[in-house]
């Protein structure tokens, strides 16, 4: 079970995602603690649309639920931490947040009588056969859930279901005979797995500084302001605002402190909207009105504004440093793949299909699904495969033969939909811009 829920994760989180929200009944079931930036409300936003950490629970108790019905019962937060099951939670909700951000563009929703039909569907809610207003009243009550709450998420599943059947992926009449023959073509290979442990790198100044001398320009400083400011701790914004005027015309009380400081995106020592609003004044015009920051009010004058430079070495050693590593590491182990190639002595194994994914010891099973999905793809007898894991796998066709097995519980219609999705997900993520604030995932 474990093996094939690894082989198929990517479809799994996205046939799990696109179901509706049958999470009554389910309860809710905790994480350890993380820790959160600026908005405390929120663990991301995806484009117009922000995912709160109650979303976050939400997903997270559902994939525990049906993880463990996939389990019988045997599924616990040891086997949810090692399947990552926190990201995952998250991953869907972004890609969720990215249908419904599609949704909203096209002026796609979701109507009160489509909502209400749905809801009258849910057999959790039924009495005697029938809805029953009460049951689902406090169905919802047991499990904290407010009718306002559960409408709100349903109706988002509802709406991605509605985009969701946009797309194009009814099956023609020849695919599941493409799909069978495709699937009972099995290689027997000679094999070898490299990787970055055989390789060593020299990251000594002499190495590493002309690496980063012709790419500092992606090592810079952030822009920094330096500004003055004043406070009024009365919390009275006609005193504030008095106050802001003298500052303007330079006739403050002899009394008065004025603050200097300089701050950029991580030195900010206001919030982010207050920040924001600092970034947008000009020397012609760089006065800011009072904001008030927990009962204080804020005037602030930009003094001046410190642009984007290339770090020194110094500076950018210490980020230089694992980007050397990483290509010197890719680029030598392609140097040694390719130079190993027509002479590497390999393992063989027996034959096998794209679908057998034991077949590798080298290889945990994410490995294996890549290596094969390409392997199947080559024209190639003999070559080298890169892994998305950055090893590199060399391979020699020894020989090849066509089984007879027939793929009866393939659905080609529910694999192109599957494909279809995974490739508008990539698509929607160059549209829209993804902020995580949760860390620790």
């Amino acid at each position: 079970m474990i093996t094939w829920m690894q082989r198929h994760k990517k479809w799994l989180i996205i046939t799990v995602w696109i179901s509706t929200i049958a999470f009554v009944g389910a309860g809710f079931v905790g994480w350890g603690q993380y820790s959160y930036g600026d908005k405390a409300g929120s663990v991301a936003k995806v484009g117009n649309v922000e995912i709160s950490m109650g979303d976050l629970q939400k997903g997270y108790s559902r994939l525990y639920k049906q993880y463990n019905e996939m389990f019988q019962g045997n599924f616990d937060e040891e086997k949810a931490k090692s399947f990552g099951l926190q990201g995952q939670a998250l991953t869907q909700l972004i890609d969720q947040a990215l249908i419904l951000n599609l949704a909203e563009s096209y002026d796609l929703t979701i109507s009160d009588v489509e909502l209400l039909n749905k809801i009258k569907l849910e057999a959790f809610f039924f009495k005697d056969g029938v809805f029953n207003k009460e049951i689902y009243k406090s169905s919802l009550s047991r499990n904290n859930l407010s009718i306002k709450e559960y409408e709100a998420d349903l109706r988002k599943q509802l709406l991605i279901q509605k985009t969701l059947k946009l797309l194009p992926a009814k099956p023609n009449a020849n695919e599941d005979a493409i799909i069978n023959y495709v699937s009972n073509i099995a290689d027997k290979i000679s094999y070898k797995v490299l990787d970055n442990s055989q390789i060593t790198i020299d990251t000594s100044d002499e190495k590493l500084k002309p690496f980063w001398e012709i790419r500092q320009q992606n090592f810079m400083t952030e822009v920094s302001y330096d500004i003055s400011y004043i406070k009024n701790t009365s919390g009275v914004k006609k005193d504030a605002l008095r106050s802001f005027i003298d500052f303007k015309k330079g006739k403050l009380p002899a009394n008065a402190t004025i603050t200097n400081a300089n701050i950029s995106e991580s030195t900010n020592i206001f919030n982010k909207e207050v920040f924001k609003k600092i970034s947008k004044l000009s020397l012609s015009a760089p006065y800011m009105k009072p904001v008030l920051i927990d009962d204080i009010y804020y005037s602030v004058k930009l003094e001046k504004i410190n642009p984007s430079i290339s770090k020194t070495y110094t500076q950018a050693k210490e980020l230089v440093l694992p980007a050397y590593i990483q290509e010197q590491k890719k680029t030598r182990l392609l140097e040694l793949a390719q130079n190993s190639l027509a002479t590497f002595k390999g393992k063989h194994t027996d034959f096998f299909t794209q679908t057998d994914i034991n077949i590798f010891p080298e290889l945990d099973t994410t490995d294996t699904t890549d290596f094969l999905d390409k392997l199947f793809l080559s024209q190639k007898k003999r070559d080298l495969i890169t892994l998305e894991s950055g090893k590199i796998v060399l391979y020699d066709i020894l020989e090849q033969k066509m089984l007879t097995n027939t793929q009866e519980n393939l659905s080609i219609s529910r694999l192109k939909n599957n494909m279809f999705t995974v490739g508008l997900i990539n698509t929607l993520k160059n549209k829209y811009k993804t902020e995580v604030f949760i860390e620790g995932l």
